[in-house]
């Protein structure tokens, strides 16, 4: 699903920081030296003159005093979101130092990647047996009118007076909704797949054998739920895998159980192979003749000593094979 792009380019008056600087104290100069002097004026019994040169600088010194709170400095991935009485006028995103209209209303954003560890979750996979799973997630803001408008950070965050001044009051707020989302995708997508393929029945992918696929599920889960804050995601990984607590002995005993039988399977192919072979040997080099019945018994301890577990003891025959 492809949402709208809501955010555009702040096109207003923005003058340079440095300039502005100036003019601010070239003004603030001004006003305090017309003060000084209005008062000395109204010391001469100049009236009039005296009270309107005080007033002009009084104005003047205020005027000054709230231009000075309307510069901006940005540093690289870093924006700021521009209002006009509560109307969005754009996001500024220059870096550098720069001066705006005092009137227009500025929210500090970070658009630098953030990553999220996620302590790992019990979920029930496609088979409902229950599994510990964790994911870390690389995300970074890409929208900024959804991330201030269509989420409600200020009353998420832990100190809502902080968003708009103080960055690290909305990028907690989001970081919270990312936590969240992130939650509900990785119960989603865990649960459409099995933990593993135990019994090698089916070629269905699994938790454990299909880590590209389940990751690149993953990640398209969480873009569907966060797009509506303006965040993209980045990277999203399963770092953590395993099963529950209450079912992790018996299905370690089991993976053991299926463990042992694999190899029981190939030491008895194994000496099946060399009891065929040792059979062929004697009788193709003439060594000895065997009936059926001395080959089935010959079969049954060469089978005894190459898939026991302990090892054989000799028995020395001394008496002959036609007996």
């Amino acid at each position: 699903m492809v949402m709208e792009k809501k955010e555009f380019k702040f096109n207003g008056s923005v003058l340079n920081g440095f300039v502005m600087l100036f003019v601010t104290l070239i003004l603030f100069v001004a006003s305090v030296i017309g003060i000084v002097f209005s008062i000395i004026q109204l010391d001469e019994s100049h009236g009039a003159c005296g009270g309107w040169l005080m007033g002009g600088s009084a104005l003047l010194l205020i005027a000054d005093v709230v231009c000075m709170c309307s510069f901006l400095q940005l540093e690289p991935n870093e924006a700021r979101v521009i209002t006009w009485f509560g109307k969005y006028s754009g996001t500024f995103g220059e870096t550098g130092f720069y001066w705006i209209n005092p009137f227009y209303g500025t929210k500090k954003v970070s658009l630098r990647a953030r990553n999220l560890d996620a302590e790992p979750i019990k979920v029930n996979d496609k088979t409902g047996n229950p599994v510990m799973i964790g994911l870390v997630l690389v995300w970074k803001l890409k929208d900024t009118y959804k991330a201030l408008f269509e989420v409600d950070t200020q009353t998420m965050a832990a100190a809502p007076n902080t968003v708009g001044s103080d960055t690290k009051g909305l990028m907690k707020a989001l970081e919270q909704f990312v936590r969240v989302q992130s939650d509900a995708a990785l119960r989603q997508v865990a649960g459409q797949y099995a933990y593993d393929d135990e019994d090698n029945k089916t070629n269905e992918p699994t938790l454990r054998s299909s880590a590209d696929e389940i990751n690149e599920q993953l990640e398209q889960k969480l873009d569907e739920r966060l797009a509506l804050a303006g965040i993209e995601v980045v990277e999203a990984r399963i770092n953590y895998l395993a099963y529950a607590p209450e079912i992790a002995a018996v299905m370690l005993r089991r993976q053991q159980a299926s463990a042992i039988i694999t190899a029981r399977e190939k030491i008895v192919e194994g000496a099946v192979s060399m009891v065929k072979m040792a059979l062929d040997k004697l009788s193709s080099e003439g060594v000895v003749d065997l009936d059926d019945d001395k080959k089935a018994a010959m079969v049954s301890n060469l089978l005894v000593v190459l898939c026991g577990d302990d090892s054989a003891q000799p028995v020395v025959n001394t008496g002959t094979l036609n007996h």
